[in-house]
């Protein structure tokens, strides 16, 4: 096994293990249904046990498109909001990816988490040291998982 491998198995599993606790299926929202969050979107639908239960993006032409894609393949039609607040509020939503534009990454995975959310936060995590120092603070605080990533690391390429 090499190390990608066991960091993308290792980071999946303890990721899921976390999540099934809170119930059986896991209730995913994208942040951001552009050109990366359209891929969050490809990449989760065919994940077992997990929905996307929400879209979020200031744009309602790319969250309806975004939703029929996602309708059309699983008979269910997400949460639609401009305003991620909102959708952080959802006890039912137990997971967020973050794929707005870049100067949001931080402050909206911070948000999310201190909603009590677990997150998924696209490159860059932080602009600065100082937000990701803040972004890791809140993760310890409250207890949530914070995940970054780069396609290049995680994608198997």
């Amino acid at each position: 096994m090499n190390r990608r491998h066991f960091l993308a198995t290792a980071s999946s599993a303890a990721a899921a293990t976390s999540w099934a606790a809170a119930n059986d299926r896991v209730r995913v929202a994208i942040v951001g249904v552009g050109s990366r969050g359209s891929a969050h979107i490809r990449e989760i639908l065919p994940v077992a046990n997990v929905e996307i239960a929400a879209l979020v993006d200031p744009d309602g032409r790319r969250t309806e498109e975004a939703s029929s894609v996602i309708f059309k393949k699983t008979g269910k039609r997400p949460k639609i909001d401009a305003d991620m607040r909102r959708i952080f509020d959802d006890k039912e939503i137990d997971a967020v990816t973050i794929a707005t534009t870049n100067h949001w990454h931080t402050l909206t995975a911070i948000w999310a988490m201190q909603a009590g959310k677990d997150v998924y936060v696209e490159k860059p995590v932080s602009h600065n040291v100082w937000e990701g120092t803040k972004l890791v603070e809140t993760a310890r605080k409250y207890n949530r998982i914070a995940a970054g990533g780069t396609q290049r690391r995680w994608g198997g390429r």
